[in-house]
């Protein structure tokens, strides 16, 4: 399967999750595309001090793969600092949140497998 850029929905969430501003997401392949096997997948672009609040995934999991930038991403009340072509894999009831603590954009790729 093949997703032209032209065809995939973008959007702007504000406040997401509760987290700060808002975040311009690309969804690159819809998930019921997937047999299944995503949620969703996009690429979520942050201006500086936006963020995505802390919240948990039950029965499913996601994964964050930092593609420019620079983030702050909390698991389990544990902070890391990450930067590009750093990763991050949340599941099993486990909470997570991730902030742009860069001074320019932050651009992830976001994976949520069911």
């Amino acid at each position: 399967m093949i997703v032209r850029a032209s065809e995939q929905r973008c959007e702007t969430r504000t406040a997401m999750r509760g987290g700060k501003g808002e975040i311009a997401l690309q969804h690159l392949v819809d998930g019921t595309k997937t047999y299944g096997k995503t949620r969703m997948m996009a690429r979520l672009t942050f201006p500086a001090g936006a963020s995505i609040g802390k919240h948990p995934h039950l029965e499913e999991a996601e994964a964050y793969i930092i593609l420019s930038g620079e983030a702050t991403v909390t698991e389990n009340d544990v902070s890391y600092k990450l930067t590009a072509g750093d990763a991050a894999f949340t599941g099993n009831g486990d909470t997570h949140s991730i902030e742009n603590t860069g001074d320019g954009e932050l651009v992830i790729l976001a994976i949520i497998f069911n």
